[in-house]
């Protein structure tokens, strides 16, 4: 019984994977100088809340003056004028502790910070 239980924990185990690849990409969410992007948990749809302490820490991808569009992402209007880029609703941040492209050391912080995709 006990090894019928392990199985089954890992099939469901699989499934699940298997059905959070199908909706992510397994490549994180990279600006143009090849820094990770991360979205905050307590943000909503279309509207940050990471703004004095946390975005010196957390700095928000920023809309450059004149930016077309980027595939996949939309331009949000922040409390205090600036533009952000947003991915599917959820507003999107540099992390300070990452000093090279492709460097993913905030993925996780504080449980509310995770890389995009």
């Amino acid at each position: 019984m006990k090894l019928f239980a392990v199985v089954a924990a890992g099939l469901i185990l699989t499934a699940c994977d298997d059905a959070y690849a199908a909706g992510h990409s397994a490549e994180p969410l990279l600006a143009e100088n090849g820094m990770s992007l991360y979205t905050f948990d307590k943000d909503k749809k279309n509207t940050s809340v990471c703004y004095d302490a946390c975005a010196v820490k957390w700095p928000p991808y920023l809309v450059d003056q004149g930016a077309g569009a980027k595939d996949g992402l939309k331009k949000i209007k922040r409390k205090d004028g600036a533009m952000q880029w947003a991915k599917d609703g959820a507003p999107l941040y540099f992390w300070q502790g990452d000093k090279a492209p492709g460097d993913t050391s905030g993925d996780g912080v504080g449980g509310v910070w995770h890389l995009a995709h």
